[in-house]
């Protein structure tokens, strides 16, 4: 004999629930992270800098700069200061310097660019240019 269960309106919404924590829990934040970075780099960045490997604009390419050299790109024109930073670019340099760029390298061409208050801006944007580091 074949039984019919019936899913109540409780059975259902705990089916869902359990369903969108399944999706939630194996969807790549860091994916969304580098995506949501993008927009935010968009709109704070774009104008000086771009992502493409040798398009130098206003700003030197950001195309994997997360481990290279401060100040090391042979085809752009850096600031002495930038020239004679003496580190390579991680998140946490990343991080402090999109704050507040004259904090980290006094003297650069950041000009009048001031920072990205919001950590969380900074955050995303960092996601995503750590995303281009990975990423071809």
């Amino acid at each position: 004999m074949l039984r019919t269960v019936m899913v109540g309106p409780i059975c259902a919404a705990h089916l869902m629930i359990s369903t969108y924590s399944s999706v939630s829990e194996t969807a790549s934040p860091p994916d969304a992270e580098a995506a949501a970075g993008q927009l935010v780099f968009n709109n704070a960045c774009r104008t000086c800098h771009t992502t493409k490997e040798s398009d130098n604009r206003l700003g030197p390419h950001l195309y994997k700069i997360v481990g290279r050299r401060a100040g090391s790109l042979p085809i752009y024109g850096y600031s002495s200061a930038m020239k004679n930073a003496d580190f390579a670019w991680d998140e946490a340099k990343l991080d402090r310097f999109i704050a507040n760029p004259e904090d980290v390298v006094p003297g650069n061409k950041m000009k009048p660019y001031g920072g990205l208050a919001s950590a969380d801006d900074r955050a995303k944007v960092v996601a995503f240019l750590r995303s281009l580091a990975s990423g071809d």
